[in-house]
């Protein structure tokens, strides 16, 4: 089957995931199948486990991915970590806090949360006075909230988790290879990702990180899975999940490689790839192109005339969220951009539906002919129904931020 039998036009993807995906990586991913057993299938784990730990920037013994989208991640987190009754916090600020409330809430935990307008981030302390009051065993938040494109510090939080025996996981599926992710430095006892954003590779696979104080807590549930096999009748402790249950999936990626599943061969591949990428580029060298696409791209919408959304000092620097100019439909700007320029944006959920539109410059999506494609096309289709713009500005500010760089440019 040729690519057109497949109806699948070039697109240019500038939406917060999936993004566009490095050549490489998809050379990488029609390398000839090796059994998951395989000497060589095995050193190609272990290489991707040292590449995971530099872009989590963390020392922890354990970093791999769960196969699945970035939402096994989660649940592969909270259903290995969360026993029934368990007190869990989490704060919520956007849609996927309500996943995160979901997902707590399925593993019989006790959700307490605690919300904010979308638009805005908890100031540090306003989550550590919530932990003091409820005294959860887990907080669970969103780093990079790309339904309001608003980023969460995390460092003083983390900080206090730890100073005061309370376990921290965090959602980075948008934020990680794309935003700084201190894993270590931030006292974060587990971090969850996703492929198929900053890290450029397509979805499919959930890279985390964790420490020894989520292990201990999975090898005390791994040792109950013991015990029910010799006939005790306690499941209270038990993982819920086979597929998601840390404590055998890290027995797979583990010394003795103990079969868990088959590994998606295939992914692996086009992961180990974006992974190597990655370190080529420098992580440092990564986060800085990322600024520098933003920068054009804010400067470039805000010359047109476009009103930004949300509390831009906490805007995070890979997703752009813009207001729909008043008497003008999303899904018309969103149309025009995709069928006359082949151009896709995203539209948002809840209660900012239809209000603001998401421009994602993310991993291999973050080059300088797409943030000038979007402004251009963007330009466009506001023009078109009738929004009052500055024509022309876009693009010759966006471009004066690429000529006074001096940061390398990815074209």
């Amino acid at each position: 089957m040729g690519y057109t039998d497949l109806n699948a036009p070039l697109r240019t993807i500038m939406t917060p995931g999936p993004v566009e995906v490095d050549p490489r990586v998809l050379r990488a991913m029609t390398t000839p199948i090796l059994g998951q057993f395989d000497p060589r299938f095995l050193e190609l784990m272990n290489e991707t486990m040292d590449l995971l730990k530099y872009v989590f920037q963390t020392e922890n013994k354990w970093a791999f991915p769960v196969d699945g989208t970035s939402r096994a991640g989660l649940e592969a987190v909270l259903c290995s970590v969360i026993e029934p009754g368990d007190k869990v916090l989490i704060p919520i600020f956007g849609r996927f806090g309500y996943l995160l409330q979901e997902i707590a809430s399925r593993c019989g935990a006790e959700v307490c949360t605690v919300e904010k307008e979308w638009g805005q981030i908890f100031e540090p302390e306003e989550v550590i006075n919530e932990i003091k009051k409820v005294n959860p065993k887990l907080v669970v938040i969103v780093h990079g909230e790309t339904s309001t494109g608003r980023l969460q510090p995390l460092e003083e939080i983390g900080r206090f988790c730890r100073e005061n025996d309370v376990l921290i996981a965090v959602d980075a599926v948008a934020t990680l290879a794309g935003v700084d992710v201190r894993t270590d430095e931030w006292w974060l006892d587990a971090v969850i990702a996703g492929t198929q954003k900053s890290i450029g590779v397509p979805s499919g696979m959930a890279p985390l990180t964790y420490n020894d104080r989520i292990e201990k807590i999975l090898l005390a549930r791994k040792k109950v899975e013991r015990g029910l096999s010799g006939g005790s009748s306690n499941n209270s402790r038990r993982i819920q999940s086979n597929y998601l249950d840390l404590s055998q999936i890290q027995d797979y990626w583990g010394p003795d490689h103990l079969n868990h599943h088959t590994e998606a061969t295939t992914m692996l591949y086009g992961l180990r790839e974006g992974l190597r990428i990655i370190k080529e580029e420098g992580l440092e060298a990564r986060l800085k192109r990322h600024q520098l696409h933003e920068k054009a791209l804010v400067d470039g919408l805000e010359a047109m005339g476009v009103e930004l959304y949300g509390d831009k000092a906490h805007k995070m620097t890979n997703v752009t969220c813009i207001k729909v100019p008043e008497g003008i439909k999303d899904e018309a700007i969103r149309g025009t951009l995709i069928n006359d320029f082949g151009v896709e944006i995203a539209t948002t959920f809840g209660p900012l539906k239809g209000q603001i539109l998401r421009i994602g410059s993310m991993g291999y999506s973050c080059r300088k002919e797409n943030i000038l494609k979007v402004l251009g096309a963007l330009e466009a289709a506001l023009i078109k129904y009738g929004a009052k713009v500055n024509r022309g500005e876009a693009l010759q500010t966006a471009l004066r931020v690429y000529e006074n760089s001096s940061e390398p440019v990815l074209i």
